[in-house]
């Protein structure tokens, strides 16, 4: 099993099976509009931009377990992302990352790659999950983690 044997819904209501991005690395980030890292799309989006001609892919995943930071519904959140940060990297539907209702997608990511002290649970907004050209995580980094400070790891995985 690896990332491209699941699918997910995007910020438009179309189901896309994540093989489309097979043999492309992958920048995998759950995300929140009105969070203390919501600056962090000005980051995704200027590695999107910058690698995006070599293969990486970002996936944005909307979600409000933390804080009740992503209050909207899926047009608002697109219409926030669009006009605030000019996103342009890939959406999808407000999902959940933690316990019983977590999408299968995150859930495969924490076993794959836990956090500190082995710990599965993702902690706030912006966890990041690298994800080689296989289809296998290779890193989890923390929502503090600014996107600029991964770009060595990304510059790794798309040579």
């Amino acid at each position: 099993m690896n990332t491209y044997d699941f699918s997910a819904r995007t910020i438009d209501g179309v189901d896309r099976s994540l093989s489309q991005y097979r043999g492309h690395p992958l920048l995998i980030v759950n995300v929140a509009s009105k969070c203390g890292f919501t600056p962090q799309y000005v980051g995704l989006e200027a590695i999107y931009r910058k690698y995006h001609d070599r293969g990486l892919e970002v996936l944005g995943f909307p979600c409000d377990q933390f804080g009740h930071q992503e209050p909207g519904d899926e047009a608002e959140i697109k219409a926030f992302c669009s006009l605030t940060y000019g996103v342009s990297f890939p959406m999808f539907a407000k999902i959940k990352v933690n316990g019983a209702d977590a999408d299968p997608l995150f859930t495969y990511l924490k076993e794959a790659r836990p956090g500190i002290l082995g710990l599965e649970a993702i902690k706030w907004n912006f966890t990041k999950f690298l994800v080689g050209k296989d289809g296998l995580p290779i890193k989890r980094y923390a929502p503090a983690d600014k996107p600029e400070s991964i770009e060595p790891d990304i510059e790794a995985v798309l040579r």
